[in-house]
């Protein structure tokens, strides 16, 4: 008899977890640290998390793995990763793998570049307000420059 465990993991979570576990490392972050986002994730043990990564998932993205450790080291520089390659090899339906890979790619790549176009405006508010300030402070200095070379003026005509 081969019954299912009800706790078994399932492609889907296989998928979150190795793509977690892999922006982590992206980010230079831990990969305990990353269990524990699954962990929360999914309703498992963090423990539990990082016995599947390395029973089970970890040999399948050793090559995506040691291209995340490269991307970290060179600040996220790298242009492309092909990500078919990262895909778990299993007979069930690697279409429908790659289908939620590349869903979850773009759900990624999109709110990451929201928030660098949100932080980009925010920055360049900043930066107005700050030019601002400065303005402010050159009138002033310029004011009390003129107002010194005033004194100036009328200590040097007053003494004589």
């Amino acid at each position: 008899m081969n019954a299912t465990r009800q706790d078994a993991w399932t492609q889907d979570e296989d998928i979150i977890l190795a793509e977690t576990v892999l922006r982590y490392i992206r980010e230079g972050k831990t990969q305990l640290e990353a269990f524990k986002e699954v962990a929360k994730q999914l309703s498992r043990t963090s423990a539990a998390c990082g016995f599947r990564w390395n029973a089970s998932i970890r040999k399948q993205y050793q090559d995506a793995i040691d291209f995340a450790k490269e991307e970290r080291k060179q600040g996220g520089r790298q242009k492309s990763w092909n990500y078919t390659e990262t895909r778990p090899m299993q007979e069930d339906d690697p279409i429908n793998t790659a289908i939620l890979l590349l869903e979850k790619m773009r759900t990624n790549f999109t709110s990451e570049s929201q928030l660098s176009q949100q932080e980009e405006k925010e920055a360049v508010n900043n930066l107005k307000k700050e030019n601002e300030i400065l303005k402010e402070q050159l009138k002033r200095y310029e004011e009390a420059w003129r107002e010194m070379g005033n004194l100036w003026n009328w200590v040097k005509e007053n003494k004589m």
